[in-house]
């Protein structure tokens, strides 16, 4: 039982409170008379003819405890507590290094496996698979659209005899990947799960991401391949099908890194990506999931830009805003619901061709946002990749760049070491509210499908990528060697990764012996039950790995859905 305060001891409590008020307003007055004092200081000094600005306005000289006076505890909170602003795990690096997941992918899928072995000889600890540019359109290496195309951007793979050989000699129980493709998404899901299935593993005990995240294509990468209304029907399928039988796998990597690399700010990134996220959300809860057995596999990916402080409030605010919506909007119960767990990927525009070796550079800074910022996996781009697919070396450099951050430098050591920093609270609270003026923006122009069709999303990040470009040709925006620091001296040659067109016609080949194996009468039952199945509600995930298992090609499931639910094609927007 709790023992009442007399009196006396009550007046002498608030008699202390008064005391400790007053202290702290004369405090205050204190320091309002210093910066104003400062002030006067400053503006009568001469300053440097550039735009003092992050990725969308200018930013004051100096931060104060009146600028982060709006961040209350609660609001910063302590690491794996809501609102989880500090992190979403207790012991933070001290426990468990983020996953170094090096994006990798080019020519065949024996050139990549061979690719990805190197990796993990050198101490990679996750895999990521980049994709060429048939395969994310959903197109065989052998359709007439990929000519030309094949294994140049990324690793072909058109069926599960690819996906087979991409991950031959490699334990898919004891690896975690990542597969960044979102129009044909479940198809390459599905060869994985069946490759897996080869290999003797149960789906149950496979780790990974599938980016499957659909609607930042319309806004912003353009790979699509359904209209909006069936591709999220997919997405909610791979989620409802996933819970059972992938519980360990993440459905949808919800991304800001396209959207950033469109030219968005990083407040519109931030904002752009955390609306589609509830999308998502809202999606599968009209399906009539319960929104705990879904929402904990969602994760998201963000891209690590050149504004060193920036990036990581935004980062800390992104886990703060879906925390507090997952909690009170969609009222979510498991702790993990409202975890945001993401991976990051330094920032490829960033990368120039001009002096290539800068790239390293710029890589490392990114990469150490990354890290103060919490970030649960890391991709470090290679100084080749603005030029071609990196080289096994520039590869290795981009890896020892994370082991070096993660190893020397003592970053892991402390969990959010910038947090009470006057200028990161004071940037997490603005850009936290920033998003959430975004936010009613899009519900004012009818939600986040409305905004794509309308394409005022798309409009805004094209308006942000002008006034960039802007600052940049009139130098109000400096990026060495492109235009402040330029040299005439010969460019530095580095070796680059050639994809030859011998690829594309081993490719064929492979397709065509594939082809000849298989059961035809087989693929084209189970094609037609996957065609007729889309004509229902049903579920269609165990249709396509179906499909996948009798060796039906990436373009024949798409082909058979499409007969169903029509292409999409981008409206025209002014």
């Amino acid at each position: 039982m709790t023992k009442l305060k007399s009196p006396k001891a009550r007046a002498a409590s608030e008699n202390g409170l008064v005391e400790t008020i007053e202290e702290q307003s004369a405090e205050l007055r204190l320091l309002r008379q210093e910066v104003a004092e400062w002030r006067k200081r400053y503006e009568a000094g001469e300053l440097r003819d550039i735009g003092f600005t992050n990725s969308e306005k200018e930013v004051r000289p100096i931060y104060t405890p009146l600028d982060a006076a709006e961040t209350s505890a609660a609001a910063l909170g302590m690491p794996g507590v809501y609102p989880y602003t500090r992190g979403v795990h207790a012991t933070g690096y001290r426990g468990r290094l983020w996953t170094m997941r090096q994006f990798a992918g080019f020519g065949s899928a024996r050139d990549t496996n061979e690719r990805y072995k190197f990796l993990l000889a050198h101490g990679q600890t996750g895999l990521s698979v980049a994709f060429d540019f048939p395969t994310l359109m959903g197109y065989d290496s052998d359709h007439p659209r990929s000519e030309g195309e094949v294994g140049k951007c990324g690793v072909a793979i058109s069926s599960l005899a690819d996906m087979e050989m991409l991950f031959d000699g490699i334990p898919l129980d004891q690896v975690s990947t990542s597969m960044t493709i979102n129009g044909p998404a479940v198809i390459l899901y599905c060869f994985y799960i069946a490759a897996a299935e080869k290999q003797g593993v149960d789906s149950k005990k496979l780790r990974g991401t599938i980016q499957n995240d659909i609607l930042k294509e319309y806004m912003a990468q353009h790979a699509w391949v359904y209209p909006i209304e069936p591709a999220l029907r997919l997405i909610v399928d791979c989620f409802e099908w996933s819970a059972e039988h992938v519980p360990q796998w993440n459905t949808i990597s919800i991304s800001g890194y396209h959207i950033r690399e469109a030219g968005a700010t990083a407040a519109q990134e931030l904002a752009f990506t955390l609306a589609d996220g509830f999308t998502y959300v809202e999606r599968g809860i009209a399906r009539g999931l319960n929104v705990d057995t879904f929402a904990p596999r969602l994760s998201f990916f963000w891209d690590i830009h050149n504004d060193f402080f920036e990036e990581i409030a935004k980062l800390r605010a992104a886990r703060r805003i879906w925390a507090r919506h997952m909690r009170d909007r969609y009222g979510a119960k498991d702790p993990r619901s409202l975890m945001m767990r993401f991976h990051s990927q330094t920032a490829g525009v960033t990368l120039t061709a001009q002096q290539p070796m800068n790239n390293v550079v710029r890589v490392a800074y990114q990469a150490m946002a990354a890290a103060l910022g919490g970030t649960q996996s890391l991709h470090t781009n290679s100084m080749d990749e603005t030029l071609a697919l990196p080289t096994e070396e520039s590869v290795q450099v981009a890896l020892r760049t994370q082991q070096v951050l993660a190893y020397e430098t003592g970053v892991p050591n402390v969990i959010d070491p910038l947090g009470g920093s006057y200028y990161v609270e004071t940037l997490t609270t603005e850009l936290e509210r920033e998003a959430e003026a975004l936010f009613e923006q899009i519900e004012e122009v009818g939600g986040v499908v409305r905004g794509l069709e309308t394409g005022w999303l798309q409009r805004r990040i094209n308006e942000s990528a002008a006034r960039q470009q802007w600052e940049i040709e009139q130098h109000r925006r400096v990026i060495v060697g492109v235009n402040e620091f330029v040299t005439d001296e010969p460019e530095l040659a580095i070796e680059l990764l050639k994809v030859t067109e011998e690829t594309e016609r081993e490719q064929k080949q492979r397709m065509a012996e594939m082809r000849a194996r298989r059961d035809d009468a087989l693929v084209q039952q189970r094609l037609k039950a996957l065609g007729d199945a889309a004509k229902t509600s049903q579920n269609l995930m165990p249709f396509i790995l179906d499909c996948a298992r009798a060796y039906c090609t990436l373009y024949e499931i798409r082909a058979a859905m499409e007969s169903v639910f029509g292409a999409y094609r981008e409206p025209v927007f002014f």
